[in-house]
């Protein structure tokens, strides 16, 4: 059995994505990892930061991001199947730039990928998530966040990235375009496993979260869109207030022990909003579906998005 690891990535270094932790993270247990380096802004660092790890194991993919074609953020799926199409491996795994998986974790998954290595009815694997909030002292427990995600998949050519590049799904015959496609498309069936994904992407200093949503809005909108969007916008991103956010209490991941050092915005965080500007989480709509699904239905999700149809493994 063999594992490939594959990502995409552009500007990490310059808006602050734990990248080569996130690639060190799984190395251990895949055979090779592929990432397709975006061509980012002329003072960014990223490739250099890749190049540190000096593994022979990583193959990098320089690309140009399209985003005449690909729009909407569509082009963040595209350059998930740009590295994926490269893989060799039986099973790939899937991790974005600001997404690690904690060491723990290596030997269960590694176990259920051999476990399942026959079993062709699955076609993925579905990770618990923890989407880390401000600091990495707290986590958010929401509606409005996603409690679980497809981070594995079988190398199966008709498996594609969808939409944002959040999920995967089964588009035959697919022309490589339109990423937002659902007719025709279909839910891959997926095992659960046992571990859990460190997402780190709503950690970051307060002015460079913005740069980074900013960043967002551009790959969506296009440069000027997102210009007057943020218009009128703080330059400082505000995490509102930190009252509701659950804290954490437990390790983090080894490989993050050097990037957690730089954290140095305590004292610009967990100050409450002014009315109207909370945060998703925050608003009463999703505290309440948040309270019904946690006490009532075991974490289970109101309509939430699910991408993926679960198997009894």
């Amino acid at each position: 059995m063999t594992i490939s690891g594959f990502s995409f990535v552009r500007n990490a270094t310059k808006l602050y994505y734990p990248v080569k932790e996130s690639i060190l993270s799984i190395l251990p247990i895949v055979d090779e990892f592929v990432i397709a380096l975006g061509k980012g802004d002329a003072d960014d660092q990223t490739l250099s930061e890749i190049q540190q790890i000096n593994s022979d194991k990583i193959r990098i993919i320089h690309t140009e991001w399209d985003l005449n074609t690909y729009t909407h953020a569509s082009v963040y799926a595209q350059q998930t199947d740009v590295a994926k199409n490269a893989c060799k491996g039986d099973w790939l795994f899937y991790l974005q730039s600001d997404e690690v998986i904690h060491e723990k974790y290596l030997p269960v998954i590694r176990s259920r990928c051999e476990e399942l290595l026959d079993d062709k009815e699955v076609e993925g694997l579905v990770f618990r998530y923890r989407h880390f909030w401000g600091s990495y002292s707290r986590y958010i427990v929401s509606h409005a966040f996603y409690p679980k995600e497809i981070r594995i998949i079988r190398n199966d050519p008709d498996i594609h990235s969808w939409k944002d590049a959040q999920s995967f799904r089964r588009i035959p015959n697919f022309d490589g375009k339109d990423y937002f496609q659902k007719q025709h498309t279909y839910k891959l069936k997926c095992a659960a496993v046992d571990a859990t994904v460190y997402h780190y992407g709503w950690v970051r200093p307060p002015r460079l979260m913005q740069k980074r949503r900013q960043s967002f809005a551009a790959d969506i909108h296009g440069e000027a869109k997102a210009g007057q969007i943020f218009e009128s916008q703080s330059i400082d991103f505000d995490y509102g207030t930190l009252a509701r956010v659950a804290a954490f209490k437990e390790a983090h991941p080894a490989v993050m022990k050097d990037f957690i050092k730089k954290f140095d915005w305590a004292d610009q965080i967990g100050v409450k909003p002014p009315a109207g500007m909370e945060q998703k989480h925050d608003r009463l709509k999703y505290r309440l579906l948040t309270i019904v699904e946690e006490s009532l239905l075991g974490g289970t999700q109101i309509g939430g998005f699910k991408n993926y149809s679960l198997l009894k493994r």
